[in-house]
């Protein structure tokens, strides 16, 4: 079962414009200097359920709400069901002009061959990948904490057949 630590409504630090964030529960990373360290626990937080699926959904559905935020502890390590990833076809089927980024400590390439994965990076627009490493930490980046991690354009890539990074 899938847990969160929290719910924004209305998100303006991560990402562009204003957006609805979920942070999900869960990360075997372990990165040295995590900000969310207490989102490592797979069990911390509170339990999804339909409830607050239907809740975030309308979350989204305000016309200021311009796209979705999926963090963490770990998006790509919440397989232990399929909530996750019925959650992003929803916002996808009811909401397909709102973009959802997503991040992960994962490197893009390393997840094309993993079906799991791939399921829910499809329906992601941006991706912002890389492990946290604190040696490379710089607080001037934009949506992300350290020089390894990218911002991509998971559709692009798709389509290019080759990783396309954002400038921001």
């Amino acid at each position: 079962m899938l847990n969160y630590s929290e719910i924004r409504k209305f998100d303006v630090t991560n990402g562009p414009g204003v957006r609805t964030t979920i942070f999900v529960s869960g990360c075997t990373h372990k990165c040295e200097g995590c900000f969310n360290e207490e989102l490592q626990d797979f069990n911390y937080g509170n339990k999804w359920t339909k409830n607050e699926e239907n809740e975030f959904i309308s979350y989204v559905s305000d016309p200021v709400v311009v796209g979705v935020n999926i963090l963490g502890g770990e998006p790509l390590q919440q397989n232990m069901d399929s909530c996750l990833l019925n959650l992003l076809k929803r916002i996808k089927e009811e909401y397909p002009d709102k973009s959802i980024w997503l991040w992960t400590g994962y490197v893009f390439e390393d997840i094309l061959d993993n079906k799991e994965k791939m399921d829910i990076i499809k329906l992601v627009d941006i991706l912002v990948d890389g492990k946290f490493e604190i040696d490379k930490r710089n607080l001037k980046l934009k949506y992300r904490g350290s020089e390894n991690q990218r911002v991509i354009d998971v559709k692009k890539s798709l389509e290019q057949g080759e990783t396309f990074q954002l400038n921001v």
